[in-house]
């Protein structure tokens, strides 16, 4: 009996593959067909006299409304003068035709902050993800009510935050295991615009010579935060005694959670701004311990501290561990970490051949498997932070084009962005990126939120005859949401891994759901899943590829289960 249970799929697709554009890619931007239209607000559109005008808002992809389809949530900023123009975030609602509308003042989100990032998950398990939305300033919760509407419960909840951290990225993530998701924030700076310098007014305010915007350097850095999740609708502000505020020094920005040295408990990495990154290991007794130097993961191969914006994770060499890219400062690399499979990693960008662009400032970053073909390729969103760079010509530009580098599958990527669409001509200053198969047919979008700018929605026109299968899983021991289950696929020749995971990117989460090219492969042996608590069941797998599945808690075949609590409801 098959123990999946297949759901919706899309009957047709609003932007059909051509035969003129055979695969890997070619990608179109179809924002404005789409309904993307609304304008991203970060201080002046033309000047940039403070970081936080350069910082840029995320995206998050969630099935608010449980209708099938991915719906898309774009952060705003604000204006640092006062203004008539009230910026809100954007809530739009997929139409299932490859339209969106914008519902937020229907749903309650008319939010008008400096928004910066949003991670998504259900911490109440009440079946519907909520939305949490970091900013400069105070952040914000969102319960969603299960009727298209959402209610801001920040305060009442406890997760708020003291309004003094400037928070950047956020990951829903269930550390203790005991079915509650808690709630990780990366924060950036304790930024106070009547103290901060104007721009060259001091040693952080100048570039190659060029007077600009101070910081991060000079700057007071901020602890990151920690809530653990209470089970009655508030959450406990835990970032001392978990030793999450230990890492003093750093200026942090995306967070990206993955079992790192896979004994079945999440840790989580931070990519932080002009210092080294962040590991913080999970030690199973609600304390985590930062290991990035001792892991590898702290600084590139020549033992160098990196301004480090982005970060995604996926096994790219099909080993069966999760390696990290991290996106960097322009006049410097990505980086490429290659698990070790013993919880360290290895600078593995050089051999990867990787260490091009270096003339690119990247941001949001996803591994995204374009053309189903089974390895994981890497979108990157590109864009500088000071307007400066055009004028004084200093070897970048502003607005720089995405990159997309694609995994040939030996362990080596190659550059193919000038010749995948014309979506890679388009140059913007983007910032978050978001990735989901948002019309069911088995191929990725990806939604990019540029600075001062509209969106982008990418579609992949190539045609491929790769094959596919995408997860949906359903926790009822563990977490609603399945946030930190392990999915192992197994076919005759070779396995798949991936997480489910919240936030990653820059300041950005995706869908929750789980999607794995398979290439040529049209027969899978398994599909085992170690849920968030440590239990391990297998699926039987579908009799053909290509559609979607719904994996419940509790309906397979049980394996090596570990002793658990089963956490009331």
């Amino acid at each position: 009996m098959l123990l999946a249970l297949t759901i919706h799929l899309q009957a047709q697709q609003p932007y059909p593959p051509t035969p003129n554009h055979p695969a890997p890619a070619w990608f179109v931007d179809v924002a404005p067909r789409a309904g993307l239209t609304a304008r991203n607000v970060n201080g002046s559109p033309d000047a940039k006299h403070y970081i936080i005008e350069s910082t840029g808002s995320g995206v998050a992809i969630l099935d608010y409304d449980r209708d099938g389809f991915p719906d898309i949530f774009l952060v705003n900023g604000n204006t640092l003068e006062p203004s008539k123009e009230k910026p809100t975030s954007h809530l739009l609602h997929n139409n299932h035709d490859g339209t969106f509308t914008d519902v937020t003042v229907k749903a309650g989100l008319a939010l008008t902050a400096w928004g910066q990032g949003a991670c998504v998950g259900d911490y109440d398990n009440d079946g519907y993800d909520d939305l949490y939305v970091t900013a400069y300033g105070k952040n914000h919760l969102f319960h969603n009510q299960g009727n298209g509407t959402f209610k801001d419960v920040s305060e009442q909840s406890g997760t708020a935050g003291t309004g003094k951290e400037w928070g950047t990225g956020c990951a829903f993530v269930d550390y203790d295991r005991d079915g509650r998701l808690d709630l990780v924030v990366a924060n950036y700076v304790h930024f106070d615009l009547a103290s901060t310098p104007k721009p060259g007014a001091g040693p952080g305010c100048m570039w190659k010579g060029v007077a600009v915007m101070c910081g991060p350097r000079g700057l007071p850095w901020a602890p990151n935060t920690l809530y653990h999740n209470l089970g009655n609708g508030k959450f406990e502000d835990v970032s001392k005694p978990s030793g999450i505020e230990r890492s003093n020094g750093h200026y942090c920005f995306s967070t990206t959670t993955l079992d790192s040295n896979e004994d079945g408990w999440p840790d989580i990495y931070v990519a932080c701004d002009s210092t080294p990154s962040i590991l913080y290991r999970n030690n199973h007794d609600g304390t985590f311990t930062d290991i990035a130097a001792d892991a590898g993961a702290a600084y590139n191969e020549d033992g160098r501290e990196q301004a480090g914006m982005g970060s995604t994770a996926a096994d790219y060499n099909a080993d069966g561990h999760l390696d990290l890219f991290k996106t960097n400062f322009s006049d410097d690399t990505s980086t490429l970490y290659r698990a070790q499979g013993d919880g360290t990693f290895t600078d593995e960008t050089h051999p990867a051949a990787l260490a091009i662009n270096t003339e690119a400032l990247g941001w949001g970053t996803m591994f995204a498997d374009v053309d189903n073909d089974g390895f994981p390729d890497l979108l990157v969103a590109n864009g500088h932070v000071y307007p400066e760079v055009d004028s004084a010509r200093l070897g970048s530009a502003f607005r720089e084009p995405l990159l997309l580098y694609y995994n040939l599958g030996n362990g080596k990527f190659r550059d193919i962005s000038k010749t995948s669409g014309p979506a890679f001509a388009d140059s913007r200053s983007g910032r978050g990126l978001a990735t989901a198969d948002l019309f069911n047919d088995g191929r990725i979008e990806a939604v990019i939120n540029n600075l001062s700018d509209t969106p982008m929605l990418l579609v992949n026109l190539a045609r491929s005859q790769n094959h596919w299968l995408t997860l949906r899983l359903i926790g009822t021991a563990s977490n609603r949401s399945a946030i930190g289950a392990r999915v192992t696929l197994r076919s005759a020749k070779r396995i798949w891994v991936d997480e489910v995971r919240s936030g990653s990117s820059y300041n950005s989460s995706s869908d929750l759901r789980l999607h794995f090219g398979l290439g040529p492969e049209t027969r899978l042996d398994s599909i085992q899943v170690r849920w968030p608590n440590g239990s391990a069941e297998v699926f039987e797998p579908p009799a053909a590829p290509d559609r979607i599945l719904e994996l419940t808690e509790g309906r397979g075949r049980g394996i090596n289960s570990e002793n658990h609590p089963k956490v009331p409801r």
